[in-house]
């Protein structure tokens, strides 16, 4: 695939991966060495190996994963920013509940995307963040912006909040417990402490004050 000259004519984008799945990573890989005005530096699986070759790849943009063995995705984006300030960092993964988007987005990421984007999405991401943007898929964004529109007095947490919205969602507390990587009886005490602040005393009740007072 090819696509016109990246803005920055003159200049070939440095590109590192890190993605432990070697499928996506070869792919992203051909993708990005195939487009004019890009190039890619290196590939790893792991965190600790970027990180090590970090100062002689010098890359432009490092495409990251956020879960890999080892140290995981958020860990190496502050890592990569404390050593690398300027290196652009753009989150491609699976997960996009609201506190991974928002961890690495803290961590320094300045992109976040889901893997099931179209390939030209991932091109135009990173002449994007180039180019001092922000790219994000349309489901993240849409996260982030409802996340401004919720009602700043919560008596929740983060995490309960998240629970709840799950539980809106008609998540099971298995399935809930696996998306936040917790166990069961984490999520049942989260559900013990809303029912706690919101004076409620069932699930219905819970979303119901929630909806109502715009805390989801």
């Amino acid at each position: 695939m090819t696509l016109s000259p990246p803005s920055r004519a003159s200049q070939t984008i440095r590109i590192c991966i890190v993605e432990d799945d070697n499928l996506i990573r070869d792919g992203f890989a051909l993708l990005i060495n195939s487009t004019y005005g890009f190039k890619i530096i290196n590939t790893y699986q792991r965190c600790e190996e970027a990180l090590k070759n970090l100062d002689a790849d010098a890359p432009d943009v490092v495409l990251m994963d956020i879960n890999l063995p080892g140290m995981n995705g958020i860990e190496g984006i502050q890592r990569i920013k404390k050593l690398r300030p300027k290196t652009n960092i753009i989150v491609v993964t699976a997960y996009e509940n609201d506190e991974l988007v928002f961890k690495a987005l803290c961590a320094g990421a300045g992109g976040y995307l889901t893997k099931n984007m179209q390939p030209t999405k991932l091109l135009e991401a990173i002449r994007d963040i180039m180019d001092g943007g922000a790219p994000m898929s349309t489901n993240i964004a849409r996260m982030v912006v409802a996340s401004f529109q919720k009602n700043r007095n919560s008596p929740l947490t983060a995490r309960e909040t998240e629970v709840l919205e799950l539980l809106a969602k008609g998540k099971s507390y298995t399935t809930i417990a696996d998306q936040l990587f917790v166990d069961k009886e984490t999520v049942r005490t989260h559900i013990k402490n809303i029912y706690w602040k919101l004076e409620v005393h069932s699930k219905a009740e819970a979303i119901e004050r929630a909806i109502r007072d715009k805390l989801i």
